[in-house]
C-alpha cells in the first residue's frame, strides 16, 4: 500500500504542471524584429455595422461613432433602412409620379464623411409607396416586399446614385460599395419574393448604378448563412449583369439565422471552424466561378445573430472575435462586425443597459469587452512579423516600436441543457491556462516603455461591474461614470525596460481562459 502511494506521489510530482493546466497549456510566442511577413492586413477594420439609418440621426449615436472611429478606425459603415419610410426618401403624387427626397440621407452621410468614415450603402428596404405588399420586419417596420414596378425601383436607385455623385463627387462615390438588399434568402423574414425576384431586383439596381458611373461598385446577395454565392455569380454571368463583389453573412451559433425580437435561445458553436469555415468556403466558391477575382465582403458577422444574447456583453467575446479574425486570415476583403452600438431598435427600444445587445458599446456608450478587441487591433503596427502562434499577432512600426497581441480562446459553455442566454449572464470566473513564454529578438538596443493592456474576467469587463451592482434596470449617473472609469482600456501596467546589444527580450506571462493581452514596446 505504501509502495503504491509512493508511486502515485512521484507520478503526481512528475505531472503536476499538466494536472494543474501548466505544461500542457504552455505556449511560446517567438518573433524576430527583422523577420517580417509583410504589410499587416487590416481587413478587420474595413467596415462596421449599425442598426438602421434613422438611428444615425441621433446625437448619441453620432457621438459614439465618432469615438469608435477615433479609437478603432473603421473605414466604412453599413446599416439597414436607408430607403425605409422613416428616412423620407420616396413618395408618389396623385398621378403616381415619383417624388424623391434625400434630406435625411444627406444629414447622415454628411456626418459620416465629416468623421472620415464612408458608407457601405445597403439598398433597402422598400419604400411603402413603391412596395407591392405590406409585409414588414422589425419594430420599425421595414417593408420587405418586391417593388410594385421594377422600372420605378431602378429609377429610384439611379436618381439616388446621381444625387450622391452631385453632392459628393464621382471620385468619392467610386470608393463606396453599393449592396443590394439584405438577407433575401430568409423568407419569411427579409424578403417575400423568390430567388428569381431578388435577382431581378438586383439587376435593376446594378444597371441603374452603373448607368450613372460604370466604375461604381455594386454587389450582393447579402445573404444569411453564406447562401446563394454560386447562384448569384451564375446569374450575373449568364445575363451579363454587373457585379463587383460578393457579400454575405455568418454567425457563430448552432441553429437558425434570424431572431427578430430577441426571444430565441442560442448556443455558441463548439466547432473550431464556425465563422471561418463559411468565409473560406465563400472564397473557394468565388475562385471556382466564372468571376474568380470578385472581392468578398462579409457584411455581417458576430458570435450570435440575436439582439438578446449575453455573450455579446461577456468578456468571452473579446477573445472570440480575435480568434475568428485570425482564422480567416487574408481570405475576405472585409469582416463587418454587427454592430458598433446598442442604440439598435430592431426588437424595439431596450429597457435595460445590458441586455445582450449586438453593440461594441452599450446604449450609454460603455465599452464592452468586445470593443477592446478592435481598440487593441487598431494599435498594431503596419508591418506584421512572422509568428507561428495561432492566437496572436506580432507587428512593428516605422518608429521601431513592437506590438504583440495575444489571447486564449476557450469554449466554456456546458455540454447540455444550457444556452447562451442562461449561461453568459452569470458571474463566470476564468481558470488558469498556464503561462505564455514571450521571446522577442532583433530589437534595437536602448530603452523602451512597455505598456501592458488586458481584457478578461473583471478586467475591462463592464458587465461584471454591472452584475456586482445587482443588475439595475436603470443606471444612475454615478453608476454609469463608475463603470466607464473602471473599463476605460488604459494600460494595466507600464514598465521601463532596457534592451542590450543582444536585442533580446524574454518573459513569461500568466494567462487565464479568454484573456486578451497586448504588449506595446515603445522605443524611447
Amino acid at each position: 500500500m505504501r509502495k503504491n502511494l509512493l508511486i502515485l506521489i512521484v507520478l503526481c510530482c512528475l505531472n503536476h504542471v499538466s494536472m494543474f493546466g501548466q505544461v500542457a497549456n504552455n505556449r511560446i510566442i517567438k518573433v524576430n524584429y527583422n523577420d517580417v511577413n509583410g504589410k499587416m492586413n487590416t481587413m478587420f477594420k474595413e467596415c462596421i455595422g449599425a442598426g438602421r439609418a434613422n438611428e444615425g440621426l441621433r446625437a448619441d449615436w453620432q457621438q459614439q461613432l465618432a469615438l469608435v472611429k477615433k479609437e478603432c478606425d473603421f473605414k466604412y459603415i453599413r446599416m439597414h433602412g436607408l430607403l425605409t419610410d422613416d428616412m423620407a426618401v420616396y413618395r408618389e403624387d396623385s398621378k403616381g409620379n415619383p417624388e424623391y427626397n434625400y434630406q435625411y440621407i444627406d444629414a447622415l452621410y454628411d456626418f459620416l464623411l465629416s468623421i472620415k468614415i464612408k458608407p457601405f450603402v445597403e439598398l433597402g428596404f422598400m419604400p411603402n409607396a413603391l412596395a407591392s405588399g405590406s409585409a414588414t420586419i422589425f419594430w420599425w417596420k421595414g417593408n420587405v416586399t418586391p417593388p410594385k414596378d421594377y422600372n420605378k425601383w431602378g429609377d429610384l436607385i439611379k436618381n439616388l446614385t446621381q444625387h450622391f455623385t452631385e453632392r459628393y463627387g464621382a471620385e468619392e462615390v467610386k470608393t463606396w460599395y453599393f449592396e443590394v438588399w439584405n438577407e433575401p434568402n430568409l423568407t419569411p423574414g427579409f424578403w417575400t419574393g423568390k430567388q428569381a425576384e431578388y435577382f431581378k431586383l438586383y439587376e435593376f439596381a446594378a444597371k441603374a448604378i452603373k448607368s450613372v458611373n460604370p466604375t461604381y461598385k455594386v454587389g450582393g446577395p447579402a445573404t444569411a448563412g453564406a447562401g446563394w454565392v454560386p447562384e448569384t455569380i451564375d446569374f450575373c454571368t449568364k445575363n451579363n449583369v454587373p457585379i463587383d463583389f460578393i457579400s454575405t453573412h455568418t454567425y457563430g451559433v448552432n441553429q437558425g439565422y434570424l431572431d427578430e425580437y430577441g426571444s430565441t435561445g442560442t448556443v455558441l458553436s463548439k466547432d473550431e471552424s464556425s465563422i471561418s469555415g463559411d468565409v473560406i468556403n465563400s472564397r473557394k466558391q468565388i475562385t471556382n466561378s466564372a468571376k474568380p477575382n470578385l472581392e468578398l465582403h462579409y457584411t455581417e458577422w458576430s458570435s450570435s445573430y440575436t439582439p438578446a444574447d449575453a455573450i455579446h456583453d461577456s468578456y468571452h467575446s473579446a477573445a472570440y472575435i480575435l480568434q475568428k479574425l485570425k482564422q480567416v486570415g487574408n481570405t475576405p476583403n472585409s469582416m463587418s462586425y454587427w454592430v458598433f452600438t446598442d442604440i439598435f431598435e430592431e426588437p424595439g427600444p431596450r429597457f435595460t443597459p445590458f441586455h445582450g445587445g449586438f453593440g461594441l458599446l452599450n446604449t450609454q456608450g460603455i465599452k464592452k469587452p468586445a470593443y477592446f478587441s478592435y481598440y487593441l487591433m487598431n494599435k498594431l503596427g503596419e508591418i506584421e512579423l512572422k509568428n507561428t502562434d495561432t492566437s496572436s499577432w506580432a507587428t512593428k512600426n516605422a518608429k521601431g516600436d513592437v506590438q504583440l497581441l495575444f489571447w486564449n480562446s476557450t469554449y466554456t459553455l456546458p455540454e447540455k441543457d444550457v444556452n447562451n442566454q442562461a449561461y453568459y449572464i452569470k458571474d463566470l470566473p476564468s481558470k488558469s491556462k498556464g503561462e505564455v513564454k514571450i521571446e522577442v529578438e532583433g530589437l534595437q538596443k536602448g530603452k523602451y516603455n512597455l505598456e501592458i493592456y488586458k481584457v478578461g474576467y473583471k478586467v475591462n469587463d463592464a458587465y461584471a461591474d454591472y452584475l456586482a451592482m445587482g443588475k439595475p434596470s436603470q443606471l444612475t449617473l454615478e453608476q454609469e461614470k463608475s463603470i466607464k472609469k473602471n473599463n476605460n482600456g488604459e494600460p494595466i501596467a507600464i514598465e521601463k525596460i532596457s534592451i542590450d546589444g543582444t536585442g533580446k527580450y524574454s518573459r513569461s506571462y500568466k494567462i487565464n481562459e479568454n484573456d486578451v493581452v497586448f504588449f506595446n514596446f515603445i522605443k524611447q
